[in-house]
């Protein structure tokens, strides 16, 4: 009992010490590149910075004001916790952005665009690694994917484009342009902050050779391989062993190389994984 409070206690001060990096990465990506220059990003952050530059009102009024809606939505689909995380997250970034003494960097532009876009994609992410969210354009695209066709990345991209077109329209064509180069820096590094830089890779292979390709996955890369009874469904009808197998990304070409040798005709698919857990993976890619 007492190791498990230990563990619950540790869990909570990284989650808290991660949201916490968050906000103040996002706070100083907000003050000391986008806001100086009337830029903006994708989202709700984006659709605060816009208002905030059309209106004049305060960027912190309006990033609490605007992401309530989500946070509601997020207790609904998501969880109490997550709700809870969420607005005390975004109620502290909002304090922050008065209180925090971050003075602009540069005045050039397309580094206010990447180096923005980095700081706040980076607290972002780093906030959704804590449990959290600090921009509620997730909420919304997890709420409409469950009750559509579309994916949440489709979404997300239809908000931002409907974004950069207001602001074409209200702002100037050239402001939209950064603020697409803003968003692409912010959306990949929160891929990279959220999925680390060794992406996983999910190989299923069919194979004549399929002892070799097995021995060579567990002898020489190290992988553990879980095997698949099948049965051929073109042409003859057969009994065939499925491999399936999980790399990182930097090891797939030494993996299909060794298979092209082994078996020129062996049939592969890859899937990417956004997470893992556990397994031969995580332990040997580790060390």
């Amino acid at each position: 009992m007492h190791n498990h409070l230990k563990n619950t206690y540790l869990r909570h001060l990284k989650d808290f010490t991660l949201i916490g990096l968050g906000i103040v990465s996002a706070c100083f990506g907000l003050k000391s590149f986008l806001m100086p220059s009337e830029f903006i990003d994708g989202g709700v952050t984006g659709i605060s910075l816009l208002i905030s530059t059309l209106t004049g009102f305060k960027l912190s009024y309006l990033i609490l004001l605007i992401n309530i809606p989500f946070v509601i939505l997020g207790y609904s689909q998501i969880g109490k916790a997550f709700a809870i995380k969420t607005a005390l997250a975004i109620i502290t970034l909002a304090v922050f952005l008065i209180i925090l003494p971050f003075q602009p960097v540069t005045h050039d532009k397309l580094l206010i665009a990447f180096f923005g876009g980095l700081f706040l994609g980076g607290g972002i992410g780093l906030a959704m690694r804590g449990g959290c969210v600090i921009d509620g354009t997730e909420v919304l695209a997890l709420y409409i994917s469950k009750n559509s066709m579309l994916t949440v990345g489709n979404i997300i991209l239809i908000l931002n484009i409907i974004i950069f077109g207001v602001a074409a329209i209200f702002l100037d064509i050239e402001t939209a342009m950064y603020a697409i180069l803003t968003y692409l820096s912010a959306s990949k590094t929160i891929d990279f902050v959220v999925n680390g830089l060794e992406q996983y890779i999910g190989v299923t292979i069919i194979s004549e050779k399929k002892e070799d390709i097995k021995s060579f996955l567990i002898n020489n890369m190290k992988r553990g391989v879980t095997i698949y009874k099948g049965e051929g469904g073109y042409g003859e009808k057969k009994e065939i062993d499925i491999l399936y197998t999980v790399v990182t990304k930097l090891e797939m070409g030494k993996l299909q190389n060794e298979i092209r040798q082994l078996d020129p005709d062996a049939f592969i698919v890859q899937q990417q994984i956004s997470d893992l857990k556990g397994g031969v993976v995580k332990r040997h890619a580790l060390h």
